[in-house]
């Protein structure tokens, strides 16, 4: 005898390109050397900032904007991806 058990349904989700901006702001106390790199100095601050307060980091201000533009303001590297991540939501 076969029953008919109620399988969840997954929730598909929409992927889209999105154009975000981050200004932060805040007063850190650190080694004068860390300053001399952007790149590197660019990753150390916000991982400090998702670290959070403490006795080295004073957040000051912080502001997020997003805003979903179209695919073709993507590069052609990004719209590959999102074609890939597009088919295989759609083959689940």
């Amino acid at each position: 005898m076969k029953t008919d058990k109620a399988s969840p349904q997954q929730k598909q989700s929409e992927v889209g390109v999105y154009e975000c901006e981050i200004h932060l702001k805040f007063r850190l106390i650190e080694d004068k050397a860390i300053f001399s790199d952007r790149g590197e100095l660019l990753n150390f601050l916000i991982e400090s900032f998702m670290i959070g307060a403490d006795d080295y980091l004073e957040p000051l201000q912080s502001a997020v904007t997003t805003q979903e533009v179209s695919d073709l303001e993507a590069s052609p590297e990004m719209r590959r991806q999102l074609m890939r991540l597009r088919n295989s939501s759609e083959s689940m």
